[in-house]
């Protein structure tokens, strides 16, 4: 087994071959993190459904990279529509609600791939 330990999402799947992530050492870096429901397969076309989907599998990404929300030390965001901020905001704030203690995070439109994502995160964290 190599150093780096490749990391996936139960539930939520792509066409790519590319994990969601991987860790070495203590250093955790995701792929894309989409908004799909990994208990349905399901991708709403609701924005605000799938940047909520998002954070529930930016969650379970953590969780199996050993990682949790404390780690992050970076979120980069991808809309679709910047007018969506808002909706992206809102399950930001429930992870981090403590405008002290919250990670950086940038925000880019982008040109999503077909099948109607309008929303994608990446994540760094630095496990203790």
């Amino acid at each position: 087994m190599g150093r780096r330990q490749t990391i996936h999402i139960p539930g939520v799947q792509h066409n790519a071959p590319i994990p969601f992530g991987a860790r070495v050492g203590n250093v955790v870096y995701s792929s894309g993190i989409q908004g799909i429901n990994a208990d349905t397969g399901d991708l709403v076309d609701d924005v605000g459904e799938q940047a909520r989907q998002c954070f529930r599998n930016l969650r379970t990404f953590l969780a199996h990279a050993g990682a949790t929300p404390d780690d992050i030390v970076r979120l980069t965001c991808f809309l679709s529509d910047l007018s969506d901020r808002q909706a992206l905001n809102e399950p930001w704030l429930e992870m981090f609600p403590d405008e002290n203690d919250r990670p950086a995070r940038h925000t880019s439109k982008y040109d999503p791939p077909p099948g109607g994502m309008k929303i994608q995160i990446e994540v760094v964290a630095v496990v203790e």
